[in-house]
């Protein structure tokens, strides 16, 4: 199984955010996979935003969600295609 850590790559240096990775060997070279994750947003735009993101989910629950749907299950009811399953006749 592969290990995962956050790091920060500051030019061509990966800076670990986390917990650095126990028993990398220092004298030789390690392969690595890096995912550049959004190299505009920084992590504090990125807290803002999904602050921001969890305060307007909560004012639509706190006013009761979407009412336009009706009833889910009605909805599901009359959308699918009513058949009878193999082997539940009854």
């Amino acid at each position: 199984m592969r290990a995962t850590y956050r790091a920060v790559l500051q030019g061509n240096h990966l800076e670990w955010s986390d917990e650095e990775p126990r028993e990398l060997p220092p004298d030789r070279a390690v392969d690595v996979f890096v995912t550049i994750l959004d190299p505009l947003e920084s992590p504090a735009a990125a807290r803002a935003r999904g602050a921001a993101m969890a305060a307007a989910l909560e004012g639509l629950a706190a006013a009761g969600g979407p009412k336009s749907f009706g009833d889910a299950a009605d909805w599901e009811r009359a959308t699918r295609e009513e058949r009878i399953l193999p082997g539940r006749e009854s």
